[in-house]
């Protein structure tokens, strides 16, 4: 299909005067839209308002291969779907007939709503259209370009899992709206980190790519990973927000500070016997202890002398 066909479903039939007319209902005022697949995804979702919609079984609607979010706090869920059962579904979500199975749906966009018309026990309103894997992918990409809520880490595990399910990168770069050496960074950034901690972690909206990229150095020493993990498996981290959760496995994974080796301290025995001090030495320092008990005033003594024993010591330097 030619890119500038995409989702022409979606956009409703042509004028005769050409393609770059679209036909609009006499309510919708034509505003000018990017060209190409992510122009014609943006007039589609603009369009979905004057389209025909459906009631639909949340049951029947299925997740696409690749998801676009992670799933979020319960907190803010909860206030999401409070609305939803208060004010009814204002907007509806886009889903396809389903590529495999008869008499089954996969949704394009609209999770946060399937899930909370879900649990609220209604129908969910849907527009139902059939499209590609690539038509998809784009059509999610573009609704989460228009709000701009995905966070950092959820765009770097779709990027990655899109590229993994054999997405071209051009297909990609127009879902989320980034060129080559962006895509790139995404990508990188969500395959340096294992994908249980990500999800485990969720989608930590606060947390920007520099932290994301220090976790994932410090995942890369002896045992961090296990103790991420550990954590992450804790009731208590499980119910704090995603970005402290992220906090929480950030400090565990902190590589431990390497111990000085403690060297042994010597004892210096005196001529009758007494054992009047210790000392320590590295290359850099050398620890002189006097036993108070053993030789009670020979440290004040010690003290007192020292500058004598210093400018002695400077003779034999000249």
């Amino acid at each position: 299909m030619a890119r500038k066909h995409l989702l022409s479903d979606l956009a409703g039939p042509k004028s005769h005067g050409g393609d770059a007319d679209v036909s609009t209902p006499d309510n919708i005022t034509p505003q000018y839209a990017p060209r190409g697949a992510i122009g014609a995804v943006s007039r589609s979702i603009e369009l979905l308002k004057s389209q025909s919609l459906t009631d639909l079984d949340p049951d029947l609607i299925d997740a696409p291969a690749v998801t676009d979010r992670l799933d979020e706090d319960g907190e803010q869920f909860e206030e999401f779907a409070r609305n939803i059962r208060e004010n009814g579904q204002q907007v509806p979500i886009l889903v396809r007939p389903h590529p495999s199975i008869e008499g089954r749906y996969q949704i394009a966009y609209g999770r946060r709503r399937l899930r909370a018309v879900k649990a609220a026990g209604l129908q969910i309103k849907a527009a139902v259209r059939t499209m590609t894997d690539d038509e998809l992918v784009l059509a999610q990409g573009q609704e989460n370009s228009a709000r701009q809520d995905l966070s950092f880490i959820e765009r770097a595990l779709y990027a990655a899992e899109l590229e993994a399910k054999g997405f071209q990168r051009s297909i990609i770069m127009g879902a989320l709206a980034v060129d080559k050496s962006n895509l790139s960074r995404l990508i990188q950034a969500a395959t340096q980190l294992p994908t249980d901690i990500i999800r485990g972690i969720g989608a930590a909206p606060k947390t920007g790519r520099d932290r994301w990229g220090e976790l994932a150095a410090r995942l890369g020493t002896d045992g961090a990973v296990e103790k991420a993990r550990m954590v992450l498996s804790e009731n208590e981290v499980k119910a704090l927000p995603s970005d402290e959760r992220f906090l929480r496995v950030f400090e565990a994974a902190a590589p431990k500070k390497a111990k000085k080796e403690q060297v042994q301290a010597e004892v210096w025995q005196a001529d009758d016997g007494v054992k009047a001090a210790s000392f320590r030495q590295d290359k850099r320092t050398l620890t002189l202890m006097i036993d108070k008990k053993a030789a009670p005033d020979f440290g004040d003594y010690l003290m007192s002398v020292l500058p004598e024993i210093y400018a002695s010591f400077k003779k034999t330097k000249e």
